[in-house]
C-alpha cells in the first residue's frame, strides 16, 4: 500500500503523523512512504532522516494526498486539504468530527474512508490512540494555567503553589479520566489545593487512593461545580464522551460567578468544548475573556510540545496503522473490532453512533454498509 503523510497546516499544528522509524518498519513490511518535504520539521525530524529510513520525499502536498492510498495525520483536514478528498481513500488521524459538520460533509460527499483516533476503542475500554494526547494535554493545562494566572498575562497575580504564609491557588478539573489524572498529578506537584469532580464514584475511590488523599473528591452535580467554581482561581475542563460533543457542564452564568482574572482551561474542546462560554482558538490567539474570566480553549495544545507529542502519539498509532496497511481497511476491522470503532465515516455513511447523534444524522453501523 502507497502510505502518504502531508505536513500540518492547521495554525501551529508542528506534530507530525509517522516517524522515521515508523517508515523503516512499513518498507520493510512491503509499503511505499510519501512524506511531504518539511513534514517532520517542527518535531526536529529532517527530511534526510525520513529518506534515509526509505521515504520518497515530495515537495508538495497534492502530490502525496494524490498518489497515497492510505493517509495518515495528526489533526483533521483543513479546508485547503479537501479537494484532496476522494472516494476509497483511507484517512487516519484525529477528526473529532461532532462539533465539525462542514467537514462532515465533505467526507460523505467524497466518500473518504475515516478513521479517528480518538474513538479507536479496545475491548476494555480503554482509548489507546487518544491517551497519550490526554496524557499531555493534562500535564500542559496546569503549565498554561499557571502561566495565565500571572498578573502581565491578564490572571489574577497569583504562584499557583503559593509559598509559607501564603495560601496556593484553588484548582478545579472537572472529569478524573485520564486528563484529568495527569492534571492533578501536575497541579499537586506544584504545591496547588486540587479537587477533582467525576460523576463515577468508584473512580473517585480511585483517585483518592492514587493520591493518598491529598486531593478533594466530589460527586459531580450541578451546585457542586457552581459552588467549587466560586472559590476557583484555575479550572479546567476535562470531560469526554468518546465520539460524541462534550456535555455543557459549566453554564455561562457560573463562569460570572467567578473571580475576576481566573483561568479556564478547556481540554475538551475538540469536542465542543464543557464550558457555554468556550470556543476554539489557536496558539497564535490562544486566549479571550468573558466576564473578566481568561478562557484558554487551544484546540491542539499538544502542538507546543511538538517532539514530545509526536513520539508519544505514534507510539501508539503505528499498530494500527500497520494493520490498517497491510491489511486493507475492511481486513482489519474484520480482524480488530477496535479499529471497527474508530471508523467515523465509509462510503458515504456516517458509521459512529456518536458523530451522527451529535449531529442529528442517520448512523449505519459498518457491518451493514455494502
Amino acid at each position: 500500500m502507497i502510505v502518504g503523510v502531508p505536513r500540518e497546516i492547521k495554525d501551529h499544528e508542528t506534530r507530525v503523523g509517522l516517524v522515521p522509524s515508523g517508515v523503516t518498519a512499513l518498507r520493510e513490511a512491503g509499503h511505499e512512504v510519501l512524506v511531504e518535504s518539511h513534514a517532520g520539521e517542527g518535531s526536529s525530524i529532517t527530511d534526510r532522516e525520513y529518506m534515509q529510513a526509505g521515504a520518497h520525499i515530495l515537495d508538495h502536498a497534492a502530490d502525496v494526498w494524490n498518489k497515497a492510498e492510505l493517509v495518515v495525520k495528526v489533526k483533521e483536514p483543513q479546508p485547503a486539504e479537501y479537494p484532496f478528498f476522494r472516494p476509497g481513500l483511507i484517512l487516519f488521524t484525529y477528526l473529532h468530527l461532532a462539533p465539525l459538520r462542514e467537514l462532515t460533509d465533505r467526507l460523505l460527499d467524497a466518500r473518504v474512508n475515516g478513521v479517528a483516533y480518538e474513538t479507536v476503542v479496545e475491548p476494555d475500554g480503554s482509548l489507546p490512540l487518544l491517551t497519550p494526547m490526554s496524557e499531555v494535554a493534562g500535564r500542559m493545562a496546569v503549565q498554561v494555567g499557571a502561566q495565565y494566572l500571572e498578573k502581565p498575562n491578564g490572571g489574577r497575580g497569583l504562584l499557583l503553589g503559593g509559598v509559607p504564609g501564603v495560601a496556593p491557588a484553588n484548582v478545579v478539573i472537572l472529569g478524573g479520566g485520564i486528563v484529568g489524572t495527569n492534571a492533578t498529578k501536575m497541579a499537586l506537584g506544584l504545591g496547588a489545593h486540587v479537587t477533582v469532580i467525576d460523576r463515577s464514584l468508584n473512580r473517585l475511590r480511585e483517585l483518592d487512593d492514587i493520591f493518598n488523599g491529598q486531593v478533594v473528591t466530589l460527586a459531580s452535580n450541578a451546585w457542586t461545580i457552581g459552588e467549587n467554581l466560586k472559590i476557583a482561581d484555575l479550572v479546567i475542563g476535562a470531560v469526554l464522551i468518546p465520539g460524541a460533543s462534550a456535555p455543557k457542564l459549566v453554564k455561562r452564568e457560573t463562569i460570572a460567578t467567578m473571580k475576576r482574572g481566573a483561568v479556564v482551561v478547556d481540554v475538551a474542546i475538540d469536542q465542543g468544548g464543557c464550558f457555554e462560554t468556550s470556543h476554539a482558538t489557536t496558539h497564535t490567539e490562544p486566549i479571550y475573556l468573558v466576564d473578566g474570566v481568561i478562557h484558554y480553549c487551544v484546540s491542539n495544545m499538544p502542538a507546543a510540545v511538538p517532539h514530545t507529542s509526536t513520539f508519544a502519539l505514534t507510539n501508539a498509532t503505528f499498530p494500527y496503522l500497520l494493520e490498517l496497511a497491510d491489511r486493507g481497511l475492511e481486513r482489519a476491522c474484520e480482524r480488530h473490532p477496535a479499529l471497527r470503532e474508530g471508523v467515523n465515516t465509509y462510503a458515504g455513511y456516517v458509521t459512529h453512533r456518536g458523530v451522527a447523534q451529535s449531529q442529528g444524522r442517520q448512523w449505519r453501523e459498518l457491518a451493514n454498509v455494502g
